[in-house]
């Protein structure tokens, strides 16, 4: 026993011994969070900030479709008014459907839910829901049409399997638009009379926005009313019954219904049109490829298992669901010019906005006077913190211990709804940047996801509506793969953003097109595509020094 632990002793030794040579020879192994001012003896803890260049890219049309969200509604802020609407396909729940003798259609409903969350139960069992996604709350002018328009699968002008983009603009390239399409057979929205119980709809027809969910009811044969179905809220709506009855039940065996190609082309697609009401209106992002997301048919037939009544009757219903092919499309009414920007020496503003709008980019080291006054190229900055022996072995001379890129909010031309988060990433590689994957994801409330990497907005006294002061956004892997790993010295792209799990390859969120730009091969975030929301920074050339932009490095190095 003694033995062993005389053993132990002496390796634990050796393991000390070990440790302090390799600190000596290459301290780039040391984890940056043990070492700070207090311990470190043999070590000085520094930082250095560095200018940047930053400059506009104004975006044109683009790509719309198949984003797995969809938005609708009406957004004003500092740059002027987005209108969104879109278009969406429909999908039968089986092919050769048999509807049974003598249908009648008893309702059509349409329901598109919002992101919402449970956040409590009140005295009377009545659930209090939490809405997400959803900005503003005054009505909106809701108005459906049968499309004339058939969205293909398949790009006819690309190689064989690539599939079709649809953009913002109600196109499907420059040269082919169809926005004189899609305005074909009106679907009548019916009026809301006051049994229905509807929280979608206010006295003049116009779509509300309501946290209150939907509860049918129905009374037993004891007398008592007792809930029947709920649900969270959304937009629930009654439609004519007389279309669905031509377009649907009178089809029973037709081949219009006996393959989704086949009903694609018969019923090529819904388009939800949206204008505002008095000037005004709301902005609602929906999760439209969910199943509850549908237009169910509520119809009674006759019961054919009912041998004892020949006049028996049943209820049922058929759902179609939306997609997968659907497309967004915005119209914008801007008052702020959006241009692109000096790509050579940057921009004093940097105006990111969300949908067809305008992301920034970013050059880390350009050689141009990047720290202080001296002409440092990016090899210059790297000698400082590496050095390459004649082996080409990577050796570090300063530690960085923390990375950060510092965005100020111009809280003179925007002084609300700017967006809680922005996306950095990798333009070349349409990527995220590493650090992103080795921060932590949160699946549930995509709101606190990544929150190291990308931080939030800092607000005025840490209020949720209060004015957005700055982003710090963290990107020391990065930079330490720059340093370490011989990575290239990627331009970065900035965007606003609503979800930024969105944006993780594993999750099947590749970038989109934009249609007129000189890059065919330029894309651009989902995340930024699916926000209305939109905010001014100050770029590296602003005329105010204090909130310019810039990179700032915390490193270690030896004091001797």
């Amino acid at each position: 026993m003694k033995q062993y632990k005389f053993a132990f002793q002496i390796s634990t030794l050796l393991i000390i011994a070990l440790s302090i040579i390799a600190c000596d020879k290459d301290f780039a192994t040391l984890d940056s969070d043990i070492i700070n001012d207090d311990i470190a003896t043999n070590f000085d803890i520094d930082s250095d900030t560095y200018n940047i260049i930053t400059y506009n890219d104004a975006l044109g049309p683009v790509q719309t479709n198949n984003l797995g969200l969809s938005s609708l509604g009406v957004y004003d802020d500092a740059y002027g008014r987005t209108t969104s609407s879109f278009l969406t396909q429909l999908v039968l729940p089986n092919f050769d459907p048999e509807f049974g003798e003598e249908v009648v259609i008893d309702s059509v409903v349409l329901n598109m839910p919002y992101f919402s969350l449970v956040s409590d139960v009140d005295d009377d069992a009545n659930i209090i829901y939490e809405i997400d996604s959803v900005f503003g709350n005054e009505p909106f002018k809701l108005s459906l049409f049968e499309s004339n328009y058939f969205l293909r699968d398949f790009d006819p002008d690309g190689e064989f399997d690539d599939s079709q983009p649809f953009f913002s603009n109600k196109s499907a390239s420059e040269s082919e638009t169809f926005g004189d399409l899609l305005e074909g057979t009106p679907i009548n929205i019916l009026p809301n009379p006051e049994n229905l119980n509807s929280v979608s709809l206010d006295v003049n027809g116009n779509i509300r926005v309501n946290d209150q969910g939907y509860k049918l009811t129905q009374v037993n044969d004891e007398g008592e009313t007792e809930i029947t179905l709920r649900q969270a809220p959304g937009i629930r709506i009654k439609l004519d019954p007389d279309y669905w009855q031509e377009k649907i039940i009178d089809q029973e065996g037709n081949s219009v219904l006996s393959s989704q190609n086949n009903f694609s082309e018969f019923l090529r697609g819904i388009y939800f049109k949206v204008e505002p009401v008095n000037d005004d209106g709301s902005f609602i992002i929906l999760n439209a490829g969910v199943q509850i997301a549908n237009i169910t048919i509520h119809y009674t037939r006759l019961t054919i298992a009912d041998m004892d009544d020949e006049d028996a009757t049943e209820q049922v219903e058929v759902a179609l669901t939306f997609g997968p092919n659907r497309v967004n499309f915005f119209d914008n009414n801007f008052t702020l010019p959006l241009d692109d920007g000096d790509a050579v020496n940057g921009d004093a503003r940097l105006y990111l906005k969300g949908g067809e709008g305008s992301i920034a980019k970013i050059k880390l080291f350009n050689g141009d006077n990047l720290n202080d006054g001296d002409d440092m190229t990016f090899d210059d900055w790297r000698n400082e913190f590496v050095e390459v022996d004649e082996d080409g072995e990577i050796r570090a001379k300063r530690l960085v211990n923390e990375a950060n890129l510092v965005f100020h909010v111009d809280q003179d031309i925007v002084q609300d709804g700017e967006p809680d988060r922005i996306y950095l990433y990798d333009v070349d590689n349409k990527i995220p940047l590493v650090d992103y994957f080795f921060d932590v994801t949160n699946n549930t409330l995509p709101s606190f996801s990544k929150l190291s990497h990308l931080g939030p907005l800092q607000r005025v006294d840490d209020e949720p509506d209060g004015e957005g002061i700055k982003y710090k956004l963290r990107i020391t892997e990065h930079i330490n793969n720059l340093l370490l790993r011989d990575s290239t010295n990627v331009e970065l792209g900035l965007a606003v953003s609503v979800n930024i799990n969105l944006e993780n390859p594993a999750a099947g969120g590749p970038q989109r097109q934009v249609q007129d730009s000189d890059d065919t091969e330029f894309t651009i975030p989902v995340s930024s595509i699916m926000t209305p929301r939109g905010t001014v920074l100050h770029g590296n050339n602003t005329e105010d020094e204090s909130r310019r932009v810039y990179l700032e490095i915390f490193y270690t190095e030896p004091n001797n």
